[in-house]
């Protein structure tokens, strides 16, 4: 169950709707953003634009603009994408007494779901952790007492811990900060929200499409972001470093995460460029798509040396001849440029056909004169992927 974020949108949907107060904000996502800005009010009020894509510090990273008017929303909307993102949040401005921003949240932890308050709220939160309590959120919870001390009053207080501790939600973590309370009024600032994932499949109270990812992805992620959606196998593919020297091209979970650790336990984790696999029997044009993509990243780097190393372990069904004469046409396809980078290419693979996969790739390694070694299971792959990495370590 991985912990995703939810827009900022949504969490405060359901936070300001649990606690019986109006919202007046809206999303905005670039793709839409004619139809969306259509909602802009006309009034003379000011507002705060965000970017809502699960980053964390926004304030200190320069992603949220203060006090604009409205004939200004869409050029600071630009301003903000220059940087690459998506998706916005548009709030009416409030004007408030920093010293009055308080801070609440709610976990799920293995000893059960606990509560946090303190009323030094605002970004600067965990440089103030002696002022932070927290309760267990268990049957002797003093609801009147928690009420004083976070000046929530208590009905909207109990309505919020029920809309987090409601299983059906699949809430794993709720933090409203920084919010404030004027004539018993509540108002939320900012708040964020987290879920088990697989919960989108059995709650109404938030979708798949509101989970965010703080990423901003290369065109290569994206490409195999796109391929993963549409395709009945399995693709991932993370840009870790893109000057990188060593590339890796992964088949399996298991292989492909302890492949990775060995290269950081060697002491060359900031070489590594990227990080990713395949599984689920690919057919041959979607392996040579993700090969492909991996390649581009070699080829765009900037290290004077590079490897790749095509590994994973003894597959159970994925065809090994067939993903195999996919990465070997776009090592083809990609020859030249692929030439002029100090490339040397390790293999290390088993499972069905592999006798026929590796004897293609050696031709072909060897006939681009890129070739370091192909392996297989007969050679481990901490062996194998020794034999890779001494062209840094030797």
């Amino acid at each position: 169950m991985p912990r995703r974020k939810l827009s900022e949108y949504r969490a405060k949907q359901i936070i300001t709707k649990a606690l019986g107060i109006p919202y007046e904000g809206w999303p905005i996502h670039l793709p839409s953003r004619d139809r969306d800005s259509a909602k802009i009010p006309q009034d003379d009020r000011r507002y705060v634009i965000k970017v809502d894509q699960a980053i964390k510090g926004r304030f200190k990273k320069g992603l949220v603009i203060l006090d604009v008017k409205r004939n200004a929303i869409a050029t600071s909307i630009k301003k903000l994408a220059g940087s690459g993102y998506e998706y916005f949040i548009v709030e009416p401005f409030v004007t408030h007494e920093s010293g009055a921003e308080r801070y609440i949240s709610m976990a799920q932890t293995r000893e059960g779901a606990t509560l946090s308050y303190s009323d030094k709220g605002g970004v600067d939160i965990e440089s103030n952790p002696g002022s932070v309590t927290t309760v267990k959120l268990d049957n002797v919870l003093n609801y009147q007492a928690l009420s004083r001390e976070t000046a929530i009053e208590e009905t909207a207080l109990r309505a919020l811990i029920g809309v987090f501790t409601a299983p059906d939600n699949h809430l794993t973590f709720m933090e409203i900060n920084p919010y404030f309370v004027a004539d018993g009024t509540i108002t939320v600032l900012d708040s964020a929200i987290e879920v088990d994932d697989a919960g989108q499949y059995f709650t109404t109270t938030w979708k798949g499409e509101d989970i965010r990812d703080s990423a901003i992805l290369t065109k290569q992620e994206q490409v195999i972001h796109e391929l993963d959606k549409k395709s009945a196998s399995s693709f991932s593919l993370s840009v870790l470093n893109p000057n990188g020297a060593i590339f890796l091209l992964l088949s399996g979970g298991g292989a492909s995460v302890a492949i990775a650790d060995e290269v950081y336990n060697k002491g060359l984790g900031k070489m590594l460029a990227n990080y990713g696999e395949y599984s689920g029997n690919p057919p041959l044009h979607e392996a040579y798509k993700y090969a492909s993509q991996v390649l581009d990243l070699i080829i765009a780097s900037r290290a004077p040396k590079k490897i790749l190393f095509i590994g994973g372990a003894v597959a159970n069904f994925t065809d090994v001849a067939a993903t195999f004469a996919g990465v070997i046409n776009a090592l083809n396809e990609k020859a030249k440029q692929l030439q002029k980078q100090n490339l040397t290419v390790y293999v290390r693979r088993g499972g069905p056909n592999q006798e026929e996969g590796l004897k293609n790739m050696t031709a072909c390694l060897k006939s681009l004169g890129i070739y370091g070694g192909v392996y297989d299971p007969s050679t481990s792959i901490p062996d194998a992927l020794d034999k890779a990495l001494k062209e840094f370590t030797s």
